[in-house]
């Protein structure tokens, strides 16, 4: 069994650190208003999370994260430039025999400041290797902006676009779909089906000769999406040329460094991705003037695309081989804009899981 107040001390260690840095510490609430993460997230979030329901509140989730609530905190009244640090136990539910903790404690860092987000790039990544340091721990960087930059710039339909954009954290099924509007792989077998049904029909008479409504969708719900479908099909394939670049991003893995002038080549074809490749130079040249080796630091194209749903930007993490992260974390600019009511600020942070770095005797 874990041994609870070695890793408190070792988040009280962390937490010290980051508040030495000049975060302010806060703390939220342990229920959350479900409301917010199922507009974030959708009903996933349900399999993940511990649901209760209040009289007076409504339905709450015990605190998943930390990261949600703080952003709705510093939009409603947050002064800017801000940092944060917080520690306190979050719970998830795990599947049965993973052996996963489904109550741990974390320890984090959030800056939100719209002055230089490379900067404050560096800053976040180096005070996590500084709070790591003689762990033995590999780290990880990568960056889901260029990925963000890449898909935007396709040549394809709006409703194509965001569907990419909404599946990039679902690895698998992003490829399912880049492949199918590359035109090299067909559409599943009973969309295929209906689609041929509305060859020649008028959309409107084929919703009101099916019969009487049942479930949850009207008829002008699913006429607009049987339309969407027959529209679909009569968008181009997406030129091989960017179906490569993408697949190309994806792929890379190596230094950091190498990885800069391999982004660099791939939008001399590819310039939609153009300033989110500077971008990442920009960040590198802040790590390094920060004292990182961005020579020997590592660079994954599809870092962080299972794990962090919100993050829309630079992506890195801490861990021994082959393990979970020991720490994580990453940019989240577009979860301020979402959360912010109409104001938005550049934002990135990260989190120490204090019980990994005591199991693994780190």
């Amino acid at each position: 069994m874990a041994d609870k107040a070695l890793i408190r001390a070792e988040a009280e260690r962390a937490f010290a650190l980051f508040q030495a840095a000049g975060a302010q510490a806060v703390e939220t609430d342990l229920l959350q208003p479900s409301e917010v993460l199922l507009d974030l997230y959708g009903e996933d979030i349900r399999a993940r999370a511990y649901v209760t329901s209040d009289a007076v509140r409504g339905e709450q989730m015990l605190r998943p994260d930390f990261t949600v609530p703080i952003v709705q905190a510093h939009m409603a009244d947050g002064a800017e430039p801000a940092r944060y640090t917080y520690m306190g136990e979050v719970f998830r539910q795990q599947d049965a025999g993973t052996g996963r903790p489904r109550e741990y404690l974390q320890v984090g860092y959030e800056v939100f400041d719209r002055a230089s987000p490379a900067d404050a790039d560096a800053e976040v990544f180096a005070l996590f290797a500084e709070a790591l340091k003689g762990r033995e721990l590999h780290a990880s960087i990568g960056d889901i902006g260029v990925l963000i930059a890449a898909v935007r710039g396709l040549t394809t339909s709006e409703p194509r676009r965001a569907a990419l954009l909404r599946h990039i954290w679902r690895p698998t099924r992003f490829r399912a779909l880049l492949d199918r509007f590359a035109g090299r792989a067909p559409m599943p077998h009973g969309r295929e089906a209906l689609v041929a049904a509305l060859a020649g029909q008028d959309v409107a008479a084929l919703v009101s000769g099916a019969g009487p409504e049942i479930g949850l969708r009207s008829a002008d719900e699913v006429e607009a999406r049987l339309a969407s479908l027959r529209e679909d099909t009569e968008v181009a394939p997406i030129p091989s040329t960017e179906i490569d670049a993408v697949s190309a991003i994806l792929n890379l893995l190596g230094g950091a460094d190498q990885a800069a002038g391999q982004l660099a080549e791939i939008a001399v074809g590819f310039p939609a991705i153009k300033a989110a490749a500077q971008g990442f130079v920009r960040r590198l040249h802040a790590l390094a003037a920060r004292g990182v080796d961005v020579e020997t630091l590592s660079y994954e194209g599809s870092y962080g695309r299972t794990s962090m749903e919100y993050y829309d930007g630079f992506v890195f993490g801490f861990a021994r081989d082959g393990a979970a992260p020991v720490a994580s974390g990453g940019r989240y600019d577009a979860l301020t804009r979402m959360l912010g009511q109409g104001r938005e600020i550049p934002a990135v942070g990260g989190v120490i899981r204090p019980a990994l770095l005591q199991q693994e005797g780190a």
